[in-house]
C-alpha cells in the first residue's frame, strides 16, 4: 500500500494538486494523512483540485544577497489551504485576497515537484 504523501507526490508528478475527502460528507483534508483530524476516520478518498483558489495571507521574506520571496496561505475552491507561494509578480505585491491559479513545477535533481500560484487575469 502507498502512503499518502507517496500518492501526493505522484499526483503532483503528474500535474495535479491532489488532496483527500474525509467520509460521506466530504470534508477536504489537507496535507495528506492516513487518518482525518477530528473524526478520527480512516474513510479517506482522494479528489484532484481544479487548480483555483485566493490569497489568505501572505508575507515577504528576505535572505541576505536574494530577491524577496512571497510565502502565502492560499485558501482552495474546494475548501482546504496550503501554503506556497505566488510567481510573476513581484513578492511585495502579492495581496489577501487575490484569485490564484495553480502551477506545477516539475521535480528536479534537488526537490519534489511543487505547487506554486500564478495570478488569474481580471
Amino acid at each position: 500500500m502507498e502512503s499518502p504523501l507517496a500518492t501526493y507526490l505522484r499526483y503532483l508528478d503528474n500535474g495535479e494538486l491532489a488532496f483527500q475527502v474525509d467520509g460521506p460528507d466530504a470534508k477536504p483534508v489537507f496535507f495528506p494523512r492516513l487518518v482525518a483530524p477530528g473524526s478520527g476516520s480512516t474513510d479517506l478518498s482522494w479528489r484532484v483540485s481544479r487548480g483555483l483558489g485566493t490569497v489568505y495571507a501572505t508575507t515577504v521574506v528576505h535572505y541576505k544577497g536574494e530577491a524577496p520571496l512571497n510565502v502565502a496561505l492560499i485558501d482552495m475552491d474546494e475548501g482546504f489551504r496550503l501554503m506556497s507561494r505566488v510567481e510573476d509578480i513581484a513578492a511585495t505585491d502579492v495581496r489577501i485576497g487575490m484569485r490564484v491559479k495553480l502551477r506545477i513545477l516539475p521535480a528536479d535533481d534537488t526537490r519534489a515537484a511543487l505547487p506554486v500560484f500564478t495570478v488569474l487575469p481580471s
